[in-house]
């Protein structure tokens, strides 16, 4: 790109909650099938159209796109029918979906044109490039070095943080593997050391016996060897169900798999993981990894990474070390909102200069309610983990499927790699060799060429991705201090709202209480009446002004995390006890125009109503 990027505004990237910019839309697109179609017709002008005039004119070529039509007509009614409106500007509070980049669409559906297949180079020479740079731009967004880390596009988090266990799995064990095969190198260490010893000094060896690294790779964990001496896989409370099918998948096993408790905000408890490590190590069980979450699921809190780094420097000095992997499939992408147009990380006390700079957060008081000293540390420390999940479709804002996972050094890659003759050759001087280093096969290359395409209309930086994160943070905290201290009259009886706690990203999360309820299994059954009202379980999603999502934080998951916030409702312990969860509505603050103030408080109008009306509506149910 030979032109500076402009001041880049979000209402031209969208096509917008009611279309607006379709003329810009049709455009784009318009231009990527001519310009595919004149591609086909420029290649061998010599042969012949195969689909001739005399075709088309022909009944059954007629009766044929007339049947076409009718199938399209039938999409069309369905997906109208039955799609939910993530779009609205001020409407949908609810999953993890959103409006997506028009750029990004028009990408997608320009490359499945080609129908490129990234698992290997000559099938898609054009998107496994665009692949190749989409990996190197989301490692150097960790501030991973450049040249010496590595990152590719998966099918969604699920894959990837399995892909990061994969890797750690074979790391750990590689020591023991090279005490088999070359036990010069590892000479005078007690198994207890061989399974502490650092990533760093792991991949070094490797490094020096080159000759040797498939014989170690086939005495690695990949043999099936040793995975009951790698320890124990530490993950938060809050962490995503998928840790559980990794650990089932790559063969540690969930009895391997530990949570650790979190606090009354939702992050891992420091503490917690310490005594743990330390109450293993007392029973010579090595720690295998831990997690740290960057935007849970749930909640969309935020781990204390720093914190987990510098338990684990503590920790190596006694002789334990750790594999770090950092679950940021949600929030990875908002580490582009502290990183300045030359992709440095920004000091804490310039944050204020660079964001009014770049007109990030059109309200700073927002600003300085979201960002703490903890959630910049937070993110600052992702770059010393080995392994980062990240996805791209969600704060990404591209459509699916599109995952990714980037590793801190590039020569992890050999731990797990594999090579098909009928793909790739080993050593091959061609981009990526993608398949030989990921789970798996078959792959689009339209996914690459989407993410690529985002990646250049808004840089991972506070220019370009900087302004969505700021605006999707900015539009949760608006809709945070919505429900803060809010009252509905309902038949006589006095409903509040809840916020469950200060958002560290763009998810909040909030219950209704009738005032003077002591019963918390009424309180869970009205919540969950309200999720009924304000989704596609009542009534027609057409007409629903008002959608969010829910979920329970259960004492299996949660254990006695969520007390505290139950027991400021006026809640008891023999209460929580009873009720052994609460249900909780979950709003995605994922609206790319909700930022806005003028916007929001349209609509905050118009939400305060639904909300009446459908609260009325739960309580007249009641009554019947």
């Amino acid at each position: 790109m030979n032109y500076e990027i402009p001041d880049l505004n979000l209402k031209a990237l969208f096509l917008g909650s009611k279309g607006e910019n379709v003329d810009l839309f049709k455009e784009l697109l318009l231009k990527v099938v001519d310009e595919h179609v004149g591609w086909r017709q420029n290649y061998q002008p010599q042969d012949l159209p195969v689909i001739t005039p005399y075709d088309k004119s022909s009944q059954s070529f007629q009766d044929t796109a007339d049947h076409m039509r009718s199938v399209f007509n039938e999409l069309s009614s369905k997906l109208r029918t039955e799609s939910l409106p993530w779009h609205t500007a001020g409407r949908f509070w609810g999953h993890m979906n959103s409006e997506t980049l028009m750029p990004a669409i028009i990408a997608y559906t320009a490359a499945m044109l080609w129908n490129g297949n990234n698992v290997a180079y000559e099938s898609s020479p054009g998107t496994s490039k665009m692949e190749e740079e989409v990996g190197h731009e989301l490692a150097k967004m960790m501030s991973y070095k450049e040249g010496e880390s590595w990152g590719h596009i998966c099918a969604d988090g699920s894959i990837a943080n399995l892909e990061g266990l994969w890797y750690a799995r074979n790391m750990k064990s590689l020591p023991l593997a090279i005490q088999e095969v070359a036990p010069e190198h590892v000479k005078g260490k007690s198994e207890w050391e061989l399974l502490n010893m650092s990533t760093d000094e792991i991949l070094n060896i490797m490094e020096q016996i080159p000759d040797q690294l498939d014989e170690v790779k086939a005495h690695s964990a990949r043999s099936g060897k040793n995975l009951d001496k790698l320890g124990r896989w530490l993950i938060p409370q809050t962490k995503h169900y998928s840790w559980l099918k990794a650990a089932d998948i790559i063969g540690i096993g969930l009895d391997c798999v530990e949570a650790i408790d979190v606090d009354s905000n939702y992050r891992m408890g420091i503490g917690k993981l310490e005594a743990k490590i330390r109450e293993l190590a007392a029973q010579n069980i090595p720690i295998l990894g831990v997690v740290g979450v960057v935007g849970s699921t749930e909640e969309g809190q935020i781990d204390h990474i720093h914190k987990i780094v510098e338990l684990r420097e503590k920790l190596a000095k006694e002789g334990i070390y750790y594999y770090i992997h950092v679950d940021a499939a949600y929030g990875g992408y908002a580490r582009a909102i502290f990183l300045d147009e030359n992709d440095e990380f920004i000091e804490y006390n310039k944050i204020d200069e660079v964001f009014k700079k770049h007109s990030i957060f059109t309200d700073m008081k927002l600003k300085n309610e979201w960002l703490t000293e903890d959630i910049y540390n937070s993110f600052k420390a992702m770059s010393q983990a080995e392994s980062i999940t990240i996805d791209p479709h969600k704060m990404g804002y591209i459509p699916y499927s599109a995952g990714a996972i980037v590793v801190r050094d590039t020569r992890m890659r050999d731990a797990i790699s594999y090579f098909a003759t009928y793909v790739f050759e080993k050593g091959a001087d061609i981009p990526a060799l993608l398949g030989a280093y990921i789970l798996e096969g078959s792959k689009a290359g339209a996914t690459a060429a989407s993410v690529w395409t985002a990646h250049k209309v808004l840089p991972l930086n506070v220019t370009g991705y900087g302004k969505l994160m700021g605006a999707s943070i900015e539009g949760a905290y608006r809709f945070y201090n919505f429900l803060k201290n809010r009252k509905f009259n309902v038949n006589g009886k006095v409903i509040n709202l809840y916020p469950l706690t200060k958002p560290d990203f763009n998810m909040v999360d909030y219950v209704f209480n009738e005032e003077g309820n002591t019963d918390l299994v009424q309180m869970n059954k009205l919540n969950y009446e309200f999720f009924n009202h304000a989704s596609y379980v009542k009534g027609s999603l057409y007409s629903n002004e008002f959608i969010t999502s829910h979920t329970d934080f259960a004492i299996p998951d949660y254990g006695n995390s969520p007390l505290q916030f139950v027991q400021s409702l006026g809640f008891s312990k023999a209460e929580w006890d009873r009720a052994e969860k609460v249900t909780i509505l979950r709003a995605c603050a994922l609206s790319p125009y909700a930022h806005d103030e003028e916007v929001f408080a349209e609509y905050a109008a118009k939400i305060e109503k639904a909300i009446h009306e459908k609260l009325e509506d739960i309580y007249n149910e009641m009554n019947e």
